[in-house]
C-alpha cells in the first residue's frame, strides 16, 4: 500500500497508460480521478475501477473543463498528493506534412494542456505532492520522423526542471517520464488500417533492444515510483522507460 491515504488525479486516464495507471494507484491504497473526453467509455472505466475513483469527462485544452474537475475533485477528495498530467497526442510529422491544424493540435494538447491542468490544480496540491508529466523518448532521438511530437514533449521536458524550483516552497516534487514504445491505443487512434498497424508494430518491435514494445504496465510502475514516498530525493528528473531504445 504504497500510496495508503494519497489522492490522484490522471488525464487520459481512460485508456492505456493513464487506465492501467489508475488501476494500480488504487491497488496500493489511494484514491483516484481519471480525466477523458470520450463518455461512451465511462460505464466500462467505472467498472474496472470500482467506487474509490471518479470518472471525469474534460478536455485538457479547455481551461472551464479542468476548473471543474480541480473543483469536483477537491469537493471528494479535500485535496491532491499526486497528478500525472498524461493526456497527450502523438502522430508521425515529417516537415512537409505539418499545417496549421496538425500544429495546434499536438501543441495544444500535449503544451498547453499540461499547462492548463496544472494552473486548475494548484491551488490543491498538498506540501509535498508528485506532479509527474508525460514526456517521450522521441525529444530524445531526433531520428523517428515524428518532430512536431518530439518538439512538444521537449516542451514539457523543460516544464518539468522549471515547475521543480519554482514550486520548492510548497515542496512539489516535478519529474517527466519519457515512455518508449508502448503497445497501447494511441497508434490506432491515426486511421490507418489493421494492417498498417500491425507492421508498424512489428518494426518498433526489432528496433528495441530489449526486442519487444513495452506495456502500460511498465509505464504504471515508473509512475508509482515518482508518486510514492519512496522517490521523496527525487526532483526534476525524467525516467526514461523504453526498453533501451534511446539509450543503447
Amino acid at each position: 500500500m504504497r500510496l495508503k491515504n494519497k489522492t490522484a488525479l490522471i488525464t487520459g486516464g481512460t485508456s492505456g497508460i493513464g487506465l492501467a495507471t489508475a488501476k494500480l494507484f488504487l491497488a496500493e491504497g489511494a484514491k483516484v480521478a481519471v480525466t477523458g473526453r470520450d463518455d461512451s467509455a465511462f460505464a466500462a472505466v467505472r467498472a474496472a475501477l470500482g467506487e474509490n475513483a471518479l470518472v471525469l469527462q474534460g478536455d485538457v485544452r479547455s481551461a472551464p473543463d479542468m476548473r471543474a474537475i480541480a473543483a469536483r475533485v477537491k469537493e471528494d477528495f479535500g485535496g491532491l498528493d499526486i497528478v500525472f498530467a498524461n493526456a497527450g497526442r502523438a502522430f508521425p510529422s515529417a516537415l512537409n506534412d505539418i499545417d496549421a491544424a496538425l500544429y495546434d493540435d499536438i501543441m495544444d494538447i500535449n503544451v498547453r494542456g499540461v499547462v492548463i491542468t496544472l494552473q486548475a490544480v494548484l491551488p490543491d496540491l498538498r506540501e509535498g505532492a508528485s506532479v509527474i508529466l508525460n514526456t517521450s523518448f522521441v525529444a530524445q532521438t531526433g531520428a523517428h520522423g515524428i518532430s512536431l511530437t518530439a518538439a512538444a514533449k521537449a516542451a514539457v521536458r523543460s516544464l518539468a526542471r522549471s515547475w521543480s524550483y519554482e514550486f520548492l516552497n510548497r515542496k512539489i516534487r516535478f519529474n517527466a517520464i519519457a515512455p518508449g514504445a508502448i503497445d497501447t491505443p494511441l497508434i490506432s487512434k491515426w486511421g490507418m488500417s489493421d494492417d498498417w498497424v500491425r507492421e508498424r508494430k512489428a518494426e518498433l518491435a526489432k528496433v528495441i533492444p530489449v526486442g519487444h514494445m513495452g506495456r502500460a504496465e511498465d509505464i504504471a510502475n515508473a509512475a508509482l515510483y515518482l508518486a510514492s514516498d519512496e522517490s521523496s530525493y527525487v526532483v526534476g528528473t525524467e525516467l526514461v522507460v523504453d526498453g533501451g531504445a534511446s539509450q543503447l
